[in-house]
């Protein structure tokens, strides 16, 4: 179930990764025209317009990239599935079908039905039943005379059929359903400032598992009727209120996250400050600017679980105090620079110049915290390691750099990392999201930690006996192709 879970969180990053292009849209139409909502300029129109189609089909992107995670190959036939098995449920259980289906009056249709194609839950099970299709039914032969339908080309045609039996379920169990999920997402909401500091409390939690994803998609989407990130961009926001599951993780992110690499960076010994200030320069720059930090987290994580705990709370206490003055401002990736800036205009942004007024205070106290405990208890963060493991680090550093002086940094890096988790032989799928390679093995007791970070990654978790993640940053992508060619 675990494995199951993360897969999932890893598959729900690939529809995410779309919204950074609604946010600029939106940004920049809003930044035109923040009163009018693109009715006083044309431009402001189209590029609003525009934006807004991304988020209003937030669910057939989350069957498609649900789809593709999940399958054990991002093949075409997978996502036409998704598409497919999406139109046939979501068609079949219009409220028009539904009255039709039902012999009852279209005003007696259940107002769940209303909504139901753009619920994002719905695009999630689309997509793993498009999953299970493909991986079940992708190399299937069928007779002679059928032949052409045998494969892939098979996968929609089963994805159809279950997709009626879908329908006819959801046709009976959906307003129970939908009830609930907007029975918790009222509880949530009702809770106010207490439950946005909670969201962001667990949400840091998480992190180390991936599972995060899972959380961020009820909470930021249509699950169960909160949807924070696309009603932001509407007008049916309510001004102060709606972002405020967003709001408090630009002075975490921005602020808070660079006086944590500030404070190590001062915690390190005099004469490895020169070698490790790459390191938390890069980090605590791309946590600015686009609100990515693992690769900052994951220096202490795991080295100092205290400060990590720390930190967690302090991201539920900035979440809760955001909510409760409503200071309100949205993302469509992350809390960084880039979509601080995009969504200051948008007219549902409430007072977002406190936030930094907050973040402010959040690098001073996260610069402090920090300082004092890695010194309190003597954590080794990087530029602290005994004198001996730096011998043995740059022993290897220097082995690694001869034989593979003439190849690509990310060659470089893929060939270091896939020696480092135990060989080709020890892995079974690669696969990554946002920031991480993600590996089942036959066996992580054959992973060599230290070789993987000697290498330049950021940090690595084993999870279970047969899945490890390598945190490598933002170039995620580069490195996950370098090792896919050096796989084939």
């Amino acid at each position: 179930m675990y494995s199951f879970l993360q897969r999932l969180g890893r598959s729900l990053m690939l529809p995410v990764a779309v919204l950074p292009a609604a946010a600029l849209l939106l940004g920049i139409g809003y930044a035109i025209d923040p009163t009018g909502w693109g009715v006083n300029n044309q431009i402001a129109g189209f590029l609003i317009a525009s934006g807004n189609a991304i988020f209003g089909n937030l669910a057939l992107l989350f069957a498609i990239g649900v789809a593709l995670g999940m399958a054990k190959s991002r093949d075409g036939a997978v996502a036409l599935a998704a598409v497919v098995g999406f139109m046939v449920v979501t068609t079949l259980l219009k409220p028009e079908s539904v009255s039709n289906l039902m012999h009852i009056k279209l005003d007696k249709v259940d107002a769940g039905f209303k909504t139901l194609g753009n619920n994002v839950l719905i695009g999630i099970i689309i997509g793993l039943v498009a999953a299970w299709a493909f991986n079940k039914f992708h190399q299937t032969e069928l007779p002679a005379v059928l032949s052409f339908f045998s494969g892939r080309r098979l996968v929609p045609i089963v994805v159809s059929g279950i997709s009626l039996f879908i329908a006819l379920i959801f046709l009976f169990i959906w307003p129970t359903l939908n009830g609930a999920l907007v029975a918790f997402g009222k509880w949530m909401i009702g809770l106010g400032a207490v439950g946005a500091g909670l969201f962001g409390f667990f949400n840091r939690l998480l992190i180390p598992t991936g599972l995060h994803h899972a959380l961020n998609t009820v909470f930021w989407f249509d699950v169960a009727g909160i949807n924070d990130i696309p009603k932001f961009n509407t007008k049916d926001a309510v001004k102060g209120v709606t972002g405020m599951y967003q709001a408090g993780f630009f002075p975490v992110m921005m602020f808070g996250i660079p006086g944590a690499a500030l404070a190590m960076y001062h915690s390190a010994k005099t004469k490895r400050k020169k070698a490790v200030a790459g390191i938390f320069l890069a980090g605590a720059f791309t946590a600015i600017l686009t609100g990515v930090t693992e690769p900052v987290e994951f220096l202490f994580m795991f080295t100092a679980p205290l400060l990590y705990f720390v930190h967690a709370v302090l991201t539920g206490i900035s979440m809760f105090i955001a909510a409760n003055f409503h200071w309100t401002a949205g993302f469509g990736f992350s809390a960084g620079l880039i979509d601080f800036v995009l969504s200051f205009r948008n007219p549902n942004a409430n007072q977002p110049y406190m936030l930094l007024v907050l973040g402010l205070v959040y690098f001073i106290l996260y610069y402090i915290i920090f300082r004092f405990v890695i010194k309190w208890l003597d954590i080794k963060t990087p530029g602290r390691e005994s004198d001996s493991e730096i011998d043995k680090m740059q022993v290897s550093q220097h082995v690694n750099t001869q034989q593979t002086e003439t190849e690509g940094k990310y060659d470089q890096l893929a060939q270091l990392v896939i020696a480092g988790i135990g060989g080709k032989d020890n892995i079974e799928t690669v696969t990554h999201c946002a920031t991480r390679l993600r590996f089942e093995l036959k066996d992580n007791q054959r992973v060599d930690e230290a070789q993987i970070k000697q290498a330049g990654a950021a940090g690595v978790m084993k999870v279970g006996r047969k899945n490890a993640q390598v945190i490598i940053g933002t170039h995620v992508q580069q490195v996950a192709d370098a090792v896919d060619r050096y796989l084939k």
